[in-house]
Protein backbone atom coordinates (compact mmCIF):
# COMPACT_ATOMS: atom_id res chain seq x y z
CA UNK A 1 0.00 0.00 0.00
CA UNK A 2 1.41 3.47 -0.53
CA UNK A 3 2.25 5.91 1.45
CA UNK A 4 -0.28 7.63 3.38
CA UNK A 5 0.44 11.08 1.70
CA UNK A 6 0.62 9.67 -1.48
CA UNK A 7 -2.17 7.93 -1.43
CA UNK A 8 -4.26 11.51 -0.68
CA UNK A 9 -2.01 13.83 -3.70
CA UNK A 10 -3.87 11.12 -5.65
CA UNK A 11 -7.27 10.96 -4.59
CA UNK A 12 -6.76 14.93 -4.40
CA UNK A 13 -6.20 15.02 -7.91
CA UNK A 14 -8.65 12.07 -8.77
CA UNK A 15 -11.48 13.96 -6.91
CA UNK A 16 -10.67 16.93 -8.23
CA UNK A 17 -10.66 15.84 -12.05
CA UNK A 18 -14.40 13.77 -10.70
CA UNK A 19 -15.75 17.28 -9.30
CA UNK A 20 -14.66 18.94 -12.60
CA UNK A 21 -17.24 16.05 -14.44
CA UNK A 22 -19.94 16.42 -12.22
CA UNK A 23 -19.76 20.33 -12.60
CA UNK A 24 -20.04 19.67 -16.32
CA UNK A 25 -22.87 16.74 -16.68
CA UNK A 26 -24.24 16.64 -13.56
CA UNK A 27 -22.99 13.80 -11.80
CA UNK A 28 -19.85 11.70 -11.74
CA UNK A 29 -18.26 12.37 -8.77
CA UNK A 30 -18.63 9.21 -6.39
CA UNK A 31 -18.51 7.41 -10.17
CA UNK A 32 -14.98 8.30 -10.74
CA UNK A 33 -13.52 8.88 -7.43
CA UNK A 34 -14.72 5.89 -5.64
CA UNK A 35 -13.19 3.25 -8.30
CA UNK A 36 -9.58 4.39 -8.29
CA UNK A 37 -9.68 5.50 -4.22
CA UNK A 38 -10.73 2.00 -3.61
CA UNK A 39 -7.15 0.73 -4.39
CA UNK A 40 -6.04 3.00 -1.10
CA UNK A 41 -8.89 2.76 0.95
CA UNK A 42 -11.76 0.28 2.23
CA UNK A 43 -15.31 1.06 1.30
CA UNK A 44 -16.42 1.58 5.35
CA UNK A 45 -13.41 4.66 5.02
CA UNK A 46 -14.13 6.06 1.58
CA UNK A 47 -17.98 6.04 1.76
CA UNK A 48 -18.70 8.88 4.56
CA UNK A 49 -16.74 11.11 3.22
CA UNK A 50 -18.23 10.66 -0.19
CA UNK A 51 -22.07 10.69 1.17
CA UNK A 52 -21.12 14.01 3.08
CA UNK A 53 -19.43 15.83 0.08
CA UNK A 54 -22.66 14.53 -2.26
CA UNK A 55 -25.04 15.62 0.10
CA UNK A 56 -23.89 19.23 -0.29
CA UNK A 57 -23.08 18.81 -3.74
CA UNK A 58 -26.07 16.95 -5.02
CA UNK A 59 -28.80 20.03 -3.17
CA UNK A 60 -26.73 22.04 -5.23
CA UNK A 61 -27.02 20.46 -8.73
CA UNK A 62 -30.87 20.27 -7.51
CA UNK A 63 -30.85 24.29 -6.89
CA UNK A 64 -29.47 25.04 -10.25
CA UNK A 65 -32.10 22.49 -11.92
CA UNK A 66 -34.99 23.45 -9.45
CA UNK A 67 -37.26 24.60 -12.66
CA UNK A 68 -37.29 20.81 -13.93
CA UNK A 69 -38.76 19.90 -10.92
CA UNK A 70 -42.40 19.88 -11.73
CA UNK A 71 -42.00 17.67 -14.78
CA UNK A 72 -39.88 15.07 -12.95
CA UNK A 73 -41.01 14.72 -9.08
CA UNK A 74 -44.02 12.06 -9.84
CA UNK A 75 -41.59 9.74 -12.51
CA UNK A 76 -39.16 9.45 -9.27
CA UNK A 77 -41.64 9.25 -6.57
CA UNK A 78 -41.65 5.60 -6.94
CA UNK A 79 -37.51 5.54 -7.17
CA UNK A 80 -37.38 7.67 -3.75
CA UNK A 81 -39.82 5.59 -1.74
CA UNK A 82 -38.30 2.26 -2.62
CA UNK A 83 -34.38 3.55 -1.73
CA UNK A 84 -35.56 3.49 1.94
CA UNK A 85 -35.16 -0.08 2.51
CA UNK A 86 -32.71 -0.44 -0.01
CA UNK A 87 -30.29 1.77 1.74
CA UNK A 88 -30.62 0.01 5.27
CA UNK A 89 -29.98 -3.20 4.02
CA UNK A 90 -26.39 -2.07 1.98
CA UNK A 91 -25.54 0.11 5.31
CA UNK A 92 -26.08 -3.16 7.22
CA UNK A 93 -23.77 -5.40 4.70
CA UNK A 94 -21.45 -2.35 4.51
CA UNK A 95 -21.17 -2.71 8.18
CA UNK A 96 -20.79 -6.36 8.75
CA UNK A 97 -18.99 -7.84 5.26
CA UNK A 98 -14.94 -7.63 4.93
CA UNK A 99 -13.50 -4.94 2.86
CA UNK A 100 -12.10 -7.09 0.56
CA UNK A 101 -15.22 -8.75 -0.46
CA UNK A 102 -16.92 -5.58 -0.89
CA UNK A 103 -14.50 -4.28 -3.08
CA UNK A 104 -15.21 -7.12 -5.64
CA UNK A 105 -18.60 -6.59 -5.49
CA UNK A 106 -18.47 -2.84 -6.01
CA UNK A 107 -16.14 -3.41 -9.33
CA UNK A 108 -18.67 -6.63 -10.44
CA UNK A 109 -21.88 -4.42 -10.06
CA UNK A 110 -20.80 -1.24 -12.00
CA UNK A 111 -18.44 -2.61 -14.78
CA UNK A 112 -21.26 -4.06 -16.35
CA UNK A 113 -23.31 -0.86 -16.05
CA UNK A 114 -20.92 1.89 -17.19
CA UNK A 115 -20.50 -0.54 -20.54
CA UNK A 116 -23.83 -0.73 -21.00
CA UNK A 117 -24.08 3.05 -20.47
CA UNK A 118 -20.91 3.39 -22.89
CA UNK A 119 -22.45 1.28 -25.49
CA UNK A 120 -25.22 3.59 -25.55
CA UNK A 121 -28.32 1.37 -24.68
CA UNK A 122 -31.58 2.95 -25.54
CA UNK A 123 -34.84 0.88 -24.41
CA UNK A 124 -37.79 3.32 -23.32
CA UNK A 125 -38.82 2.71 -20.12
CA UNK A 126 -40.86 4.10 -17.96
CA UNK A 127 -40.48 4.88 -14.33
CA UNK A 128 -43.68 3.62 -12.99
CA UNK A 129 -44.60 1.59 -9.97
CA UNK A 130 -44.09 -1.51 -10.79
CA UNK A 131 -39.92 -0.65 -12.25
CA UNK A 132 -39.29 2.58 -9.85
CA UNK A 133 -39.90 0.28 -6.64
CA UNK A 134 -38.04 -2.39 -7.02
CA UNK A 135 -35.78 0.06 -9.11
CA UNK A 136 -34.92 1.80 -6.46
CA UNK A 137 -34.74 -0.58 -4.03
CA UNK A 138 -31.82 -1.87 -5.76
CA UNK A 139 -30.50 1.37 -6.29
CA UNK A 140 -30.46 1.83 -2.69
CA UNK A 141 -28.63 -0.56 -1.66
CA UNK A 142 -25.67 -0.03 -4.28
CA UNK A 143 -25.24 3.44 -3.19
CA UNK A 144 -25.30 2.80 0.55
CA UNK A 145 -22.63 -0.34 -0.43
CA UNK A 146 -20.60 1.78 -3.03
CA UNK A 147 -21.78 5.35 -3.15
CA UNK A 148 -22.19 4.77 -6.69
CA UNK A 149 -25.83 5.23 -8.35
CA UNK A 150 -24.82 7.94 -11.32
CA UNK A 151 -25.12 5.22 -13.80
CA UNK A 152 -28.40 3.23 -13.57
CA UNK A 153 -29.66 6.19 -13.22
CA UNK A 154 -28.21 7.71 -16.00
CA UNK A 155 -29.33 4.59 -18.40
CA UNK A 156 -33.11 4.67 -16.90
CA UNK A 157 -33.23 9.02 -17.73
CA UNK A 158 -31.46 8.67 -20.67
CA UNK A 159 -34.52 6.11 -21.56
CA UNK A 160 -37.14 8.14 -20.70
CA UNK A 161 -36.95 10.87 -23.10
CA UNK A 162 -35.69 13.88 -20.22
CA UNK A 163 -34.57 16.87 -21.84
CA UNK A 164 -31.62 18.25 -20.39
CA UNK A 165 -32.73 19.76 -17.15
CA UNK A 166 -35.42 17.79 -16.58
CA UNK A 167 -32.59 14.73 -16.38
CA UNK A 168 -30.44 16.75 -13.80
CA UNK A 169 -33.49 17.84 -11.90
CA UNK A 170 -34.44 13.93 -11.58
CA UNK A 171 -31.06 12.90 -11.25
CA UNK A 172 -30.97 15.86 -8.45
CA UNK A 173 -34.00 14.57 -6.69
CA UNK A 174 -32.80 11.15 -6.35
CA UNK A 175 -29.44 11.87 -5.33
CA UNK A 176 -30.13 14.31 -2.55
CA UNK A 177 -32.14 12.09 -1.49
CA UNK A 178 -30.20 8.84 -1.02
CA UNK A 179 -27.16 10.55 -0.30
CA UNK A 180 -29.13 12.48 2.86
CA UNK A 181 -30.53 8.98 4.13
CA UNK A 182 -27.24 7.08 3.53
CA UNK A 183 -25.88 9.37 5.88
CA UNK A 184 -28.29 9.57 8.64
CA UNK A 185 -27.66 5.75 8.58
CA UNK A 186 -24.31 5.55 8.42
CA UNK A 187 -24.47 7.85 11.54
CA UNK A 188 -26.79 5.42 13.45
CA UNK A 189 -24.33 2.75 12.82
CA UNK A 190 -21.26 4.67 13.98
CA UNK A 191 -18.88 4.29 10.86
CA UNK A 192 -17.97 7.95 10.56
CA UNK A 193 -14.08 6.96 11.85
CA UNK A 194 -11.53 9.78 12.36
CA UNK A 195 -9.93 8.35 8.91
CA UNK A 196 -13.28 9.18 6.75
CA UNK A 197 -12.13 12.79 8.31
CA UNK A 198 -9.24 13.15 7.06
CA UNK A 199 -10.31 11.98 3.46
CA UNK A 200 -13.52 14.68 3.35
CA UNK A 201 -10.41 17.71 3.63
CA UNK A 202 -9.38 16.24 0.67
CA UNK A 203 -12.93 16.40 -1.18
CA UNK A 204 -13.72 19.60 0.16
CA UNK A 205 -11.06 21.83 -1.86
CA UNK A 206 -11.61 19.33 -4.79
CA UNK A 207 -15.02 19.82 -4.99
CA UNK A 208 -15.14 24.11 -4.35
CA UNK A 209 -12.81 24.11 -7.35
CA UNK A 210 -14.21 21.61 -9.77
CA UNK A 211 -17.65 21.96 -9.88
CA UNK A 212 -17.40 25.48 -11.14
CA UNK A 213 -14.55 24.75 -13.29
CA UNK A 214 -16.60 22.01 -14.98
CA UNK A 215 -19.55 23.98 -15.55
CA UNK A 216 -17.96 26.47 -17.11
CA UNK A 217 -16.05 24.76 -19.39
CA UNK A 218 -19.19 22.27 -20.50
CA UNK A 219 -19.99 25.39 -22.66
CA UNK A 220 -17.17 25.27 -25.12
CA UNK A 221 -17.57 21.20 -25.41
CA UNK A 222 -19.37 18.80 -26.50
CA UNK A 223 -21.20 17.17 -23.81
CA UNK A 224 -21.49 13.53 -25.65
CA UNK A 225 -18.01 13.26 -26.29
CA UNK A 226 -16.93 14.79 -23.16
CA UNK A 227 -19.28 12.12 -20.99
CA UNK A 228 -17.94 9.46 -23.72
CA UNK A 229 -14.44 9.97 -22.28
CA UNK A 230 -15.47 9.68 -19.32
CA UNK A 231 -16.82 6.45 -18.97
CA UNK A 232 -13.85 5.15 -20.63
CA UNK A 233 -11.90 6.52 -18.39
CA UNK A 234 -14.19 4.75 -15.86
CA UNK A 235 -14.26 1.58 -17.44
CA UNK A 236 -10.44 1.81 -17.15
CA UNK A 237 -9.96 2.07 -13.80
CA UNK A 238 -12.88 -0.03 -12.67
CA UNK A 239 -11.20 -2.94 -14.80
CA UNK A 240 -7.84 -1.99 -12.98
CA UNK A 241 -9.21 -2.32 -9.57
CA UNK A 242 -11.32 -5.40 -10.35
CA UNK A 243 -7.58 -7.51 -11.62
CA UNK A 244 -6.00 -5.96 -8.19
CA UNK A 245 -9.21 -7.01 -5.44
CA UNK A 246 -8.82 -10.65 -7.63
CA UNK A 247 -5.37 -10.63 -6.49
CA UNK A 248 -6.00 -9.20 -3.16
CA UNK A 249 -8.13 -11.90 -2.33
CA UNK A 250 -6.19 -14.52 -3.87
CA UNK A 251 -8.96 -15.71 -6.48
CA UNK A 252 -6.49 -15.24 -9.22
CA UNK A 253 -3.01 -14.61 -9.80
CA UNK A 254 -1.01 -11.85 -11.37
CA UNK A 255 -0.28 -11.47 -14.00
CA UNK A 256 -3.26 -13.49 -15.27
CA UNK A 257 -5.87 -10.85 -13.26
CA UNK A 258 -4.91 -8.54 -15.20
CA UNK A 259 -6.43 -9.99 -18.04
CA UNK A 260 -9.41 -8.62 -16.92
CA UNK A 261 -8.70 -4.65 -17.24
CA UNK A 262 -7.04 -5.76 -20.86
CA UNK A 263 -10.61 -6.95 -21.60
CA UNK A 264 -12.17 -4.26 -20.33
CA UNK A 265 -9.83 -1.93 -22.40
CA UNK A 266 -10.30 -3.99 -25.56
CA UNK A 267 -14.38 -3.91 -25.00
CA UNK A 268 -14.22 0.30 -24.48
CA UNK A 269 -12.01 0.71 -27.29
CA UNK A 270 -14.67 -0.98 -29.74
CA UNK A 271 -17.31 1.07 -28.06
CA UNK A 272 -15.27 4.32 -28.37
CA UNK A 273 -14.74 3.44 -32.62
CA UNK A 274 -18.36 2.99 -32.75
CA UNK A 275 -19.90 5.93 -30.67
CA UNK A 276 -16.65 8.50 -33.22
CA UNK A 277 -17.57 6.72 -35.79
CA UNK A 278 -21.28 7.60 -35.46
CA UNK A 279 -20.32 10.59 -34.61
CA UNK A 280 -18.57 11.41 -37.71
CA UNK A 281 -21.21 9.43 -39.92
CA UNK A 282 -24.02 12.00 -38.45
CA UNK A 283 -22.05 14.89 -39.17
CA UNK A 284 -21.37 14.21 -42.66
CA UNK A 285 -25.37 13.75 -42.92
CA UNK A 286 -26.41 17.47 -40.88
CA UNK A 287 -23.44 18.77 -43.49
CA UNK A 288 -25.14 17.06 -46.44
CA UNK A 289 -28.83 18.62 -45.29
CA UNK A 290 -27.25 22.25 -45.05
CA UNK A 291 -25.59 22.08 -48.18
Amino acid sequence: MPALDTALIVLGGVALFAAFVNGAIGYGFSSLTVPLALVFYANRVLNPAVVLIEVFLNLYVLFINRDGVPAVWKRVLPILIGLLPGIAIGAAVLASLQPGWIKLGTYIVILPLILVQAAGWRRPVQSTWLIGLPFGTGLGILYSVTTISGPPLAILFNNQGLVKNEFRAGLALVRVAESSVTALVYYQLGLFIAESASLLLVFIPSVIVGIPLGAYLIRRLDAETFRRICMSFDAWVVGFGLSRVLIELDLMESPWAYSVMAITILIDCYLLYVFFTGQKAAARRAACDTG
